[in-house]
């Protein structure tokens, strides 16, 4: 079984998925970092793939990227860096980035690197359902990758049944029409849309993301679904202190685990 599938299969609630960029404060900071995340306790990881020209990354991911291309990653070297930390950790990993990256090194060369490397999915905010269904699917099935589309405020009841139906990991639910790193609270309108999303009983699991950065906007964000996605914050927390990235990891999983579980005993 796909690590990813097993994951929710034994968890369905409470999953952290932690964002970061690979090759981010430094180029050899990957694997750190990808170590010390799975030693901390996050469910899931997933990787940044850096580009120059990303849609829907604010502010912080933007500039991780930037540095990340600067610093020298590449497609190859994160292949390779990804192939190091599968060595050391068998918690899922899931690439994030945009189809043009794929397309620009080859789609089944991409996945067969993908698969050799041990990654689990893919998350491409820019592939349309079409194309994916026409071009895309059977590479990755072929490859048992899973593949993961995003919904949004703005996404019709319809057309969310149709991404849950491509959707072979989990749905991102993009928790407002925003790009990344934005507000931290999550509002009675965000409320709102969560239900609105859950009333469709979809079979998927779901996570949260955009805008979720502490203890507390996971455990709201956990209360609707399996789970929530955090990147931003975390990049951030990398940027303070880019000699410690592994003390630095460990300290924010814990101190967004932490308050989760005592709140989960009482």
């Amino acid at each position: 079984m796909n690590r990813l599938s097993r994951l929710f299969s034994e968890k369905d609630r409470d999953v952290l998925n932690i964002y970061f960029t690979a090759g981010y404060p430094a180029l050899d900071s990957t694997v750190p970092i990808i170590r010390s995340l799975a030693e901390a306790g996050a469910d899931l990881i997933e990787v940044g793939m850096p580009y120059s020209d990303p849609m829907a990354d604010g502010e912080t991911i933007q500039q991780s990227g930037m540095r990340a291309l600067e610093n020298g990653m590449t497609l190859r070297v994160l292949f390779e860096q990804l192939t190091e930390a599968r060595r050391h950790t068998d918690v899922p990993l899931v690439m994030m980035g945009y189809y043009n990256q794929v397309m620009q090194y080859g789609p089944k060369r991409f996945v067969e690197a993908a698969r050799a490397a041990g990654v689990d999915g893919l998350i491409l905010p820019d592939l349309p359902a079409f194309e994916y269904q026409r071009d895309f699917k059977q590479l990755v099935e072929d490859a048992g990758l899973e593949v993961t589309f995003l919904v949004t405020p703005q996404t019709t009841d319809d057309r969310i049944r149709q991404i849950a139906e491509s959707s072979s990991g989990f749905i991102y639910v993009v928790s407002s029409a925003s790009i990344t790193g934005g507000s931290s609270q999550i509002s009675d309108k965000q409320r709102a849309y969560f239900d609105r999303i859950a009333a469709l009983d979809l079979p998927n699991p779901k996570l949260i993301g955009f805008g979720i950065s502490d203890a507390e906007t996971f455990r709201t964000a956990c209360e609707y679904f399996n789970g929530a996605i955090i990147g931003s914050a975390f990049i951030r927390a990398l940027g303070k202190d880019e000699d410690r990235v592994e003390e630095t990891t460990q300290s924010f999983v814990r101190g967004i685990l932490e308050p989760t579980l005592s709140t989960t005993k009482r």
